[in-house]
């Protein structure tokens, strides 16, 4: 299980990188099953491989599609980027559908619904690309692969930590999600939840709201919570677009300092904040590396070493050695903790 203490140990350091890509798909059409298929032997594997996050613009998907490109780059592959400038169920579908059309060999999908692109992603499937989600899955039947990020459990522990850390263990808290279908959002709130109740009976959740993975309208969520609530001592922010706007509410407002702020946000973004005493700790996992293994695990499906199998193993360039677990799932490692004795040593 996932401890506080082992979230502060420093691991491998994080770079990242704004990525941006136009939609230019090529590669060999067809060609998703690998060619002849052998592991090493892919010579002519399709190592075209697109990237589809929930929506372009969010810095956290910026971060994470620059492992993804490096990866790429280092097996000596086309990377591509696209997807929706805003999120919504349907919205990825005809991304999905372009990207089988062009004859991609991999497409790695954040998903934005569990079961609303699953039609798309099985059309892909057929046509021979292979499916690798990251960050939010998808129905487990409709890819082939699934990065996780670190342990849901983990994922709701540390935050639940840390904000019955920074409140004394005691009060009112919120919590500001993404959007209501997130399929990783829900799974952690749900797990918050549990551990609230099982561990901290002196922590009350007074209301989850959401929203959407927008800044302003984040903004506006953290303003009407405590304006509803005015006893609230703490805010968990499970996005990264969330917790950026929530801190920067709080940093102008008469709640700086009175009021708590934790979640999962990036270093650059929530800099400023820990800076100035508006937040005192958050976590996140490394979403450069998510990317990078992505990548990684989508070559080894196109290559034939892999096939989801429990057990499989590949190898994932400088991350080292994957082995694939239950319900074709690969966990990239846990969450890392950033307060002020850290944050300065991390850029992205």
């Amino acid at each position: 299980m996932f401890t506080q203490h082992r979230s502060r140990r420093l691991g491998v350091a994080f770079t990242a990188m704004a990525a941006a890509a136009a939609l230019v798909l090529t590669g060999c059409a067809g060609g998703g099953d690998g060619g002849d298929g052998g592991g090493e032997g892919g010579g002519d594997a399709n190592l075209s491989i697109t990237f589809l996050p929930k929506a372009l613009g969010n810095p956290y998907f910026d971060t994470s599609n620059a492992g993804g490109e490096e990866a790429v780059t280092e097996f000596d592959g086309e990377f591509a980027e696209v997807g929706p400038a805003e999120i919504s169920p349907t919205s990825q579908v005809s991304f999905i559908q372009t990207a089988a059309q062009q004859g991609v060999g991999g497409l790695v999908v954040s998903a934005n619904d569990p079961e609303a692109i699953c039609d798309a992603l099985d059309e892909a499937r057929d046509a021979g690309v292979k499916v690798v989600t990251f960050d939010s899955d998808t129905n487990p039947e409709c890819r082939d692969l699934f990065i996780n990020q670190a342990t849901a459990e983990g994922i709701a522990k540390v935050q639940v930590d840390l904000i019955a850390e920074q409140i004394g263990d005691a009060g009112q808290i919120a919590i500001l999600s993404a959007s209501a279908n997130a399929t990783n959002q829900n799974a952690w709130i749900e797990l918050m939840e549990e551990e609230l109740a099982a561990n901290h009976p002196d922590i009350e959740l007074v209301e989850t709201v959401y929203g959407d993975d927008d800044d302003q309208t984040s903004f506006d969520k953290t303003a009407a919570l405590l304006q509803t609530y005015p006893d609230l001592k703490g805010i968990i922010s499970p996005t990264t677009v969330g917790i950026a706007a929530a801190a920067r509410y709080l940093s102008t407002s008469e709640y700086k300092g009175t009021v708590a702020l934790t979640g999962l946000g990036t270093p650059n973004q929530m800099r400023e904040y820990v800076e100035d005493g508006t937040v005192t700790s958050f976590a996140l996992w490394n979403p450069a590396d998510l990317g990078y293994l992505a990548a990684y695990a989508a070559k080894a499906l196109i290559e034939g070493e892999i096939t989801g199998e429990e057990g499989d193993t590949f190898e994932a360039g400088k991350l080292g050695d994957y082995e694939v677990g239950a319900d074709a799932t690969v966990l990239l490692g846990d969450p890392f903790v950033f307060d002020a004795e850290n944050i300065g040593d991390f850029d992205f």
